[in-house]
């Protein structure tokens, strides 16, 4: 059974957006770099609402392994 940690997925949504926030820097003006400071500033909201879901499940649960999960179970 493959287990799939909770902290690599951030991580790689984590990529995702810092790629498109380099995207945005690269094929926008410098007029329009306020949608890329948005953009930033969800990625900074989603990260700390990310680690505080790390922190909650491994205090609950002992891991990040997403089949500890009761939602996965059903």
């Amino acid at each position: 059974m493959q287990r799939h940690h909770l902290l690599m997925s951030l991580l790689a949504f984590e990529g995702v957006i810092l790629t498109l926030v380099l995207l945005s820097i690269t094929s926008l003006s410098s007029n329009e770099l306020f949608i890329t400071f948005v953009l930033l500033t969800f990625a900074a909201c989603e990260a700390s609402l990310g680690l505080a879901c790390l922190i909650s499940m491994t205090r609950s649960y002992g891991n990040d392994h997403f089949n500890s999960l009761s939602i996965n179970k059903c």
